[in-house]
Order: C-alpha cells, then structure tokens, then sequence
C-alpha cells in the first residue's frame, strides 16, 4: 500500500475539485458539512451506479485524503479509475480525476487516469501533463479561497440545478 505524506491541502478533497467545476456554491455547503439530501434519486443512481460496476476490478483503494474507484495495472503502468454516471459533466470529472494523479505524483506514484461511464459504455484515457497541473494548482488555490469565506457564493441557475441533491437549499 502507497503512503501518503500529509500536506497542506488536507481540507481540499476530491470531490470539492468535481464540484468546484459544476457548482462553487456546493463546495463552500461541503466543506462547511452541509449533507446534500441523501433521499435525492440522482445520489441513489451515482451509488448503485458506483457499487455495480467493474466489480472484477480492484475497486475503492482508499489513501488518505481520497478513495479510488478502480485501480488496476496495464503493461506495468498503474491505472486510477474513475465511475461516473455520466460524460454530461466531462470536465469536473476529467479535473477530479487528474487532482487523484496530482495527489499521487506528489508521492512518486506515476499512473495514468481513466474516466468509465458505465451507463454510456464509455472511457476516457486521462494523463497528468503540465498544463494540467497548472490548472489544477489554480483550481486548488480558489477551492480554498470559497471554503474560507464566510457564506456561501450566491446560488446561480445553471442546467445541473435541476438535479442537483442541494437544489431545496438554494431555491426553495
């Protein structure tokens, strides 16, 4: 098992890097331990989602600061996975997943990144690069500049609103 060195981004999680790509305001109510409702269908799909597929995978490798959904070894090179529901959210998934191989490198782990969308039977091969790293470092940086406010940002209607698990909090 890799072992981590603690660093300064241990408030910073993996899923506030998904969420600062779709919704800023839902990162502050995460990190500031405000649950989504967890009866909301949308979370129940993403969790039998998640728990049903690649089951011949190694599945959820936790390490400190974050679970992978699938790890696996293709020619020597390790292989981080990723299981989303769907591609709709391409960005915020492709940056969750390259702050799991930034989190890793930072800990001489080298992997490669691959995003499943089991629903649309379809992968996506993601690699860590350098511009990718810059924008992860910027995205890091603003992550902690919204967890630090004191309220949350304004909501703003954006098309995953209507899905979304904290919608009652935002516009009821």
């Amino acid at each position: 098992m890799v072992e981590l060195v603690s660093t300064n981004d241990e408030e910073i999680i993996p899923t506030y890097v998904w969420y600062y790509y779709i919704c800023r305001r839902e990162v502050w109510l995460m990190s500031h331990h405000v649950k989504p409702n967890e009866d909301d269908k949308n979370v129940e799909i993403g969790r039998v989602l998640h728990e049903n597929s690649y089951v011949r995978n190694k599945k959820e490798i936790s390490l400190p600061g974050m679970k992978l959904d699938v790890v696996t070894t293709e020619d020597g090179q390790t292989v981080v996975g990723e299981i989303k529901k769907s591609s709709r959210s391409l960005k915020a998934a492709r940056m969750q997943l390259l702050y799991y191989l930034y989190k890793l490198r930072e800990n001489k782990v080298d992997a490669k990144g691959r995003l499943y969308f089991p629903r649309e039977k379809k992968t996506l091969d993601v690699n860590l690069d350098s511009a990718s790293i810059t924008e992860i470092e910027d995205a890091i940086h603003e992550i902690r500049n919204i967890i630090r406010r004191p309220t949350p940002p304004k909501p703003e209607k954006i098309r995953f609103c209507r899905n979304c698990a904290y919608r009652e909090l935002c516009w009821s």
